[in-house]
């Protein structure tokens, strides 16, 4: 009963992350800093994170990027591999601060850090697809917008676990 539970909530995880993505695909952002993004998928990233661990995040953080990639009709593009490549970065340092220095930071702290890092590994990816070095000076504006869009996750993030928590989460266990 609670890995059939387990696999439901990853489920609606990453349902919720579609929709976040596509929600996400129809705002105007591109005015403020070209490409830049607001993260709303990254939410259900670091809910995983908390509430499943590495493996149940991880899961969640692949199947969302792969099935988004897929209905939009963008696998294996260059979005793809940007996606990817932010999306792992990402994960792996909120990972890391949830697990290992999760006294030191915040949710809020660590969606920030993940913000960050979301937008410093699809630029490297970036300078690997174009070889073009000048792509860097578009990182500074990024990582400013980064810290304001980490904060909403954070927040989003926080408000939902204490609710889901409360009411649904219960039992749930660490992979």
């Amino acid at each position: 009963m609670e890995r059939t539970r387990k696999i439901v909530l990853i489920s609606l995880l990453v349902s919720l992350g579609l929709i976040l993505h596509f929600v996400e695909a129809m705002l105007p952002m591109a005015f403020i800093v070209p490409g830049a993004k607001l993260g709303l998928a990254n939410i259900v990233s670091l809910m995983g994170i908390v509430l499943f661990g590495f493996q149940g995040g991880f899961l969640i953080l692949m199947m969302r990027i792969i099935l988004a990639s897929l209905m939009a009709g963008t696998l294996m593009t260059i979005n793809f591999y940007l996606s990817i490549a932010g999306g792992l970065l990402s994960f792996l340092f909120m990972y890391g601060a949830y697990y290992y220095l999760g006294k030191r930071f915040s949710l809020l702290g660590i969606s920030i850090l993940g913000a960050v890092f979301h937008n410093l590994g699809q630029i490297v990816t970036a300078y690997y697809i174009i070889a073009n070095p000048g792509i860097f000076y578009y990182l500074p504006y990024l990582i400013l917008l980064a810290v304001p869009t980490g904060l909403g996750v954070g927040l989003v993030t926080y408000y939902t676990l204490s609710y889901l928590n409360r009411y649904f989460v219960k039992g749930v266990e660490h992979v």
